[in-house]
């Protein structure tokens, strides 16, 4: 009998396991929906802003304050899920671009550096050397 009460023992605490792995990624996946709806937000506030300063539309100042609310309701819903991350792992996912959640931001180039080539070598050589032309047959690989 000890044997079973080992394994039934073993297979709830595996249970128990997995069972936070699967909540932790659903938290972690509204996290992310929550940032694409602060991103949203933050966008639609700067094209009105744009709207309104480059002379496209009449200033409407209370479309971009209903616009800075919404911006700061996202982000107060987004902080709320960021802090249960916190409390249940001790972390919070990075964000890809952005602020990260303590406020820092992702080190990013200098506005006025010259871009870099990019371009993985493998990209580099294929640019370089095209390959068989037309009518042309590429050596078999073995």
């Amino acid at each position: 009998m000890a044997l079973w009460s080992k394994l039934r023992t073993e297979l709830d605490r595996a249970g128990r396991v997995a069972q936070g792995a699967i909540d932790e990624g659903k938290l972690r996946l509204e996290i992310f929906r929550a940032r694409q709806l602060v991103d949203r937000a933050a966008q639609s506030l700067g094209y009105a802003v744009y709207r309104s300063r480059s002379g496209l539309e009449t200033p409407d100042d209370h479309a971009i304050a209903r616009l800075v609310e919404a911006v700061r309701e996202r982000e107060s819903e987004l902080a709320a899920l960021e802090d249960r991350m916190r409390a249940a792992t001790g972390s919070v996912p990075p964000r890809a671009d952005g602020p990260a959640a303590d406020g820092s931001v992702a080190d990013a180039p200098p506005a006025d550096a010259a871009p870099a080539d990019t371009a993985a070598p493998d990209v580099r050589r294929a640019a370089a050397d095209p390959g068989p032309q037309a009518g042309e047959r590429s050596a078999p690989l073995h």
